[in-house]
């Protein structure tokens, strides 16, 4: 008999496999709570349930739990880079960073990425899986211990593109946000997508209130085909058409994210482009200094380019930031971490 995962169970199948089994529905919030609020990582560990229990879960559960392979703290903001191990000897990683309004974890939702976005260093080696809800929430769990904090705010923006493990993704949220676990917001959690259309309107018409980030990149079409595989398949208007439809659906603001990259998105025409592009919008953009890779050569845009891009589009209305470079000492981009262990592993 296959074992099922019990930490990706949402509390209202945990309690119908209770019943199943021939125990009281009250064990499955009792069980659930020792999962997602004390984090646990054995039934050994939880002191309210009966021996019988205990060896019944055993028996036809199993409970995920992520293991830390190597942990780096940035010197310079105090940002760390976590490096976990799944069951299956795969390898993800996720980011924590400490803001003043509290402590921000982004999470991987795949394990690499088929979207071949061309300033990533996630999609070099492909697409070997999905990660199921657990999986994605033990990155949180792990790392809220390791620090001993509060985790406030979720960001589904590290290795993966979370719109192409959806199911999960979904899943994902409803435990994330469930009273009887962590108890995140909806409001502080952030999704991103690469544009994956069909997904961007099916997350939208189920209003709910998280905010959605488009990996823009690019102020036009064609542009955007160099840099970005996604874009191949649904057109940059297509793609903006269902972020205007995801305001439409929920009220919450979208935000862009556009990398920086010297020479190649950063003229003044882009600025004009995508002044145009987004126009009349309820949006945010976040201009970020691309992260070289060595597998690829592109460069971030020089200082007062990037200023001046920023410049130009707030004269036009546009609300606009520069992402607080975090962790640049320590593999910052996505995927970096990963991408070295495995070189490592190969090499030896």
């Amino acid at each position: 008999m296959e074992k099922i995962d019990i930490k990706s169970m949402n509390l209202e199948e945990l309690t119908e496999f209770m019943e199943g089994i021939g125990e009281k529905k009250f064990r499955a919030k009792q069980i659930y709570q020792w999962l997602h609020q004390k984090r646990v990582d054995s039934f050994e560990e939880m002191s309210n349930i009966s021996k019988d229990l205990k060896h019944k879960l055993e028996e036809q559960t199993f409970i995920t739990s992520l293991e830390k392979i190597d942990v780096q703290i940035s010197k310079i903001d105090g940002t760390r880079k976590y490096l976990f191990a799944l069951s299956d000897g795969n390898v993800i990683e996720s980011v924590l960073m400490r803001y003043k309004h509290g402590n921000s974890v982004c999470i991987s939702s795949q394990v690499g990425c088929r979207m071949g976005c061309k300033f990533c260093a996630s999609t070099l080696d492909g697409l070997v899986r999905g990660l199921t809800p657990a999986e994605m929430m033990d990155q949180i769990y792990k790392i809220g211990k390791d620090i001993d904090e509060r985790i406030s705010n979720v960001v589904v923006m590290g290795t993966g593109e979370p719109m192409d493990n959806f199911d999960n993704l979904i899943k994902f949220i409803t435990l994330l946000t469930d009273e009887n676990g962590l108890n995140i917001s909806q409001r502080n959690l952030t999704v991103s997508t690469c544009g994956l259309v069909p997904k961007m309107k099916q997350l939208a018409d189920m209003k709910l209130q998280i905010t959605l980030a488009l990996s823009l990149h690019a102020s036009n079409q064609e542009k955007r085909k160099t840099l970005m595989p996604v874009a191949n398949s649904f057109d940059i208007h297509e793609v903006i058409d269902a972020c205007k439809y995801y305001f439409e659906k929920t009220n919450r603001r979208v935000t862009f994210e556009y990398s920086l990259v010297g020479g190649v998105n950063d003229t003044d025409e882009d600025a004009k482009e995508l002044t145009e592009l987004v126009k009349g919008m309820n949006c945010h953009i976040n201009l970020i200094p691309v992260n070289p890779i060595k597998e690829r050569d592109f460069v971030q845009s020089n200082a007062k380019v990037i200023s001046a891009f920023k410049n130009k589009l707030e004269k036009n209305g546009i609300n606009v930031t520069i992402r607080r470079e975090m962790g640049r000492d320590i593999d910052g981009a996505c995927g970096q971490l990963r991408k070295k262990y495995i070189d490592r592993k190969e090499t030896k």
